[in-house]
């Protein structure tokens, strides 16, 4: 890595967002009056001509994520109601999104409402998304919650931008223990005839290896991030609106041998496959002991890099008809080491989509579009090359959809919406020796969605549609490739088929707010890891339904004008067919409590998240911690708690000092419980006996300047 040129582009970055706005409507302050213009897109949705664009029922706000000190996106959502996310490897981190007790694989992100993330960014890609420049975050859950998102399954993940209202610039610098590191700016620009807006966002986030119990090998992974992205809307008359957003990210990711301990550098790890194998791992050939072996026999380094360009039109044809029209292009590039096995993949993706926006009268409005989706993703790997076993999976991707919804409001205590769509799909794993496409489908997926005020205090909602998906990442079964000798194959034939159920009751009063949910979906070729006789992983799906049963409960109070106290509970039931497809073992039930203080200038904020005992053995757990497979891992692991909080102080209208800790009870797996690393009953080490988090106590300061 470059150091200088990575400072200096810093530099460059934070002098650029601190004074471009300032630039960009100097002119500001001179105006003498003011008159506010709504353009297209503030009319449009003042009229609610823009709600269907996507089912919102969860949001988290900014205020919340500066609360949680969340600098990505796994750390802003990770305790939200309904969502879990899933750690799915000690030594890589990958994180996968989990909603409504669904695959991490079945939730889809997008930006502003588009989808802008590909199949193989959504393994590693969780813990690189910057928080810096979120307005809102929106958790729609359930199949087809979004008409331009049907794959997502589970549901999706929407980020809000924050719109530009006035010229201002954020500045947020934070320091902590495992050399945890955050620096985010946010500037952003209106035009003195307010047609035009700019918006910049650069973020740097990092923290250091995570070693709970001493041995010299990482349960939790140096993580690296960069983020940059700038946002240009521009008014061309009252009826047309163009957006453009240019966005860039990189993130390295390196676990296994803690720097300066079992090795001095990543460099010289990666060159250490020249010494060859040890003659051991671990002291006595057991995981819980010191690691002997050479650096490159339990590392994995992930260097990903991502550009996002996202072009948007809003025009006003009249004052019943509106057409909305997007297209986004993608390049995700992954650069991986996992202990000698080399894996390099470019994903590209171009999604184009158009809708057009009929109000029939006051009681339907119209939303008819369609949207195409090409990706491509071809990998290779030196280390495999060679080994008939094994094959790439290199797949091409087109999806084409029509759709078409009608939002029914008959009054304003009743809301409609049945939408349909028609998509065909093609995937094809170009490397695999079959003729034609492994799938080549057109499927039809309805949803009915309907919100009924019964009271002035409470609400129902009710969901029910279908959704689907084309599982096509290995990187979703468990790290297939890691095996060099038996290689890895792919046997997926059909899209996985979902019906989802959703249903809500929420009560509001002066100081109180309470939801209950409870969602049901089943799903038919679940993708699944298997193996061949040969002992050979295959992504192969499975033959019998899964299904998972989700209830949740929430409840606010106002208990004073300055203090705001929560809780909520969330249980999970799945059926053994889904049980049978995970390679880490769910969370199925936790509770937690919090609360929002607020006195003159002091803020405090904390949340405790409690998740009771479990027996893994319900999930096929069963390793060893020794080689010889003589001393058994437990499976009925015992429960524990987090604590997280952050105390703010305002030394004026600007500059906001705070202090917090995340995990203050320095809860983590491997100090408290048992190592993830693990022997197999052949001997074979694995780092994925997960139940519990990995990281510990982290402790920071910082301040807030707005400007």
């Amino acid at each position: 890595m470059n150091y200088t040129s990575l400072y200096l582009s810093k530099a460059i970055i934070a002098t650029t967002l601190l004074t471009s706005p300032l630039v960009y409507a100097n002119n500001q302050k001179q105006n003498l009056e003011h008159i506010e213009v709504q353009g297209v897109q503030s009319r449009l949705q003042a009229r609610g001509i823009l709600k269907d664009s996507i089912a919102k029922t969860e949001l988290i706000d900014a205020q919340q994520l500066k609360n949680m000190q969340a600098a990505n996106l796994s750390e802003a959502i990770d305790k939200a109601l309904g969502i879990r996310v899933s750690n799915e490897c000690s030594m890589c981190g990958a994180k996968r999104i989990m909603i409504n007790g669904m695959k991490g694989e079945h939730t889809n992100v997008l930006i502003n409402g588009i989808p802008l993330h590909t199949m193989l960014s959504g393994f590693y890609g969780m813990d690189s998304v910057a928080t810096a420049g979120i307005g809102t975050i929106e958790i729609a859950r359930g199949a087809g919650a979004s008409l331009t998102a049907p794959e997502a399954i589970g549901g999706i993940v929407n980020l809000v931008s924050k719109k530009p209202t006035e010229n201002s610039a954020e500045l947020d610098v934070a320091f902590g223990i495992q050399d945890y590191r955050k620096l985010s700016m946010v500037a952003m620009g209106i035009s003195d005839d307010e047609k035009s807006t700019v918006s910049m966002i650069a973020q740097h986030d990092s923290r250091a290896q995570f070693d709970g119990d001493n041995n010299g090998i990482s349960e939790s992974p140096l993580l690296d991030n960069q983020s940059l992205a700038l946002t240009l809307t521009h008014d061309l008359s009252l009826d047309t609106t163009v957006k453009a957003r240019y966005g860039r990210s990189q993130s390295e990711v390196f676990g296994g041998p803690v720097i300066g301990d079992t090795t001095s550098s990543i460099a010289e790890t990666l060159s250490s496959v020249n010494k060859g194998e040890a003659d051991n791992l671990f002291a006595d050939n057991d995981v819980r002991n010191r690691y002997i072996g050479n650096p490159w026999e339990t590392a994995e380094w992930v260097d990903t890099q991502r550009e996002e360009w996202l072009f948007t039109l809003l025009h006003s044809l009249n004052d019943n008809l509106v057409l909305d029209v997007s297209y986004a292009n993608i390049e995700h590039i992954q650069d991986s080491f996992y202990e000698s096995i080399d894996y390099y993949a470019e994903d590209d993706m171009q999604f184009v989509a158009a809708k057009l926006y009929y109000s029939l009268n006051n009681q339907h409005l119209i939303t008819l579009g369609m949207d195409h989706r090409d990706e491509t993703m071809r990998s290779h790997t030196e280390a495999l090359a060679n080994n008939p076993l094994y094959m790439s999976d290199s797949f091409d991707y087109t999806v084409s959809g029509l759709f078409i919804q009608d939002t029914y409001t008959p009054s304003i205590d009743f809301e409609l919406a049945l939408a349909i769509r028609i998509d065909q799909i093609n995937a094809n794993f170009i490397a695999n020796q079959a003729i034609g496409d492994e799938i080549d489908e057109t499927l039809i997926s309805p949803r009915l969605d309907v919100r009924w005020f019964h009271h002035e205090n409470w609400t129902s909602r009710f969901s029910v549609g279908q959704g689907y998906r084309a599982p096509l990442s290995f990187f979703e079964s468990d790290h297939g490739i890691l095996d060099a000798e038996k290689g890895y194959l792919v046997d997926v034939h059909d899209v996985e088929r979902s019906l989802g159920y959703n249903y809500s009751l929420n009560h509001t009063a002066d100081k109180l707010n309470a939801t209950l949910s409870v969602a049901y979906t089943q799903v038919d070729n679940l993708a699944s890891l298997t193996h061949n006789a040969s002992g050979t992983p295959v992504l192969g799906q499975l033959t019998e339904q899964a299904d998972v049963l989700a209830w949740d409960f929430a409840i606010g109070y106002q208990l004073t004008p300055s203090l705001l106290v929560g809780g909520s509970f969330e249980a999970y039931q799945y059926n053994d067919v889904f049980k049978s497809s995970f390679g880490i073992a769910p969370t199925e039930q936790r509770a937690s409590v919090n609360l929002d203080y607020e006195y003159n200038e002091w803020g405090l904020s904390a949340n405790y998240l409690f998740v009771p005992s479990r027996d893994l053995a319900d999930y096929g757990y069963e390793a060893f911690n020794d080689q010889q497979a003589t001393q058994a891992k437990e499976t009925d692991v015992g429960s524990y708690g987090l604590l997280d909080f952050k105390v703010t102080y305002a030394l004026n209208k600007q500059v906001k000092l705070y202090f917090g800790i995340n995990n203050a009870l320095d809860y983590n797996q491997a100090a408290d419980e048992d190592t993830p690393i693990m022997f197999d009953n052949e001997g074979s080490y694995d780092v994925t006996y997960i139940y519990a988090p990995l990281r510990g106590r982290l402790a920071y300061i910082g301040f807030d300047y707005d400007f």
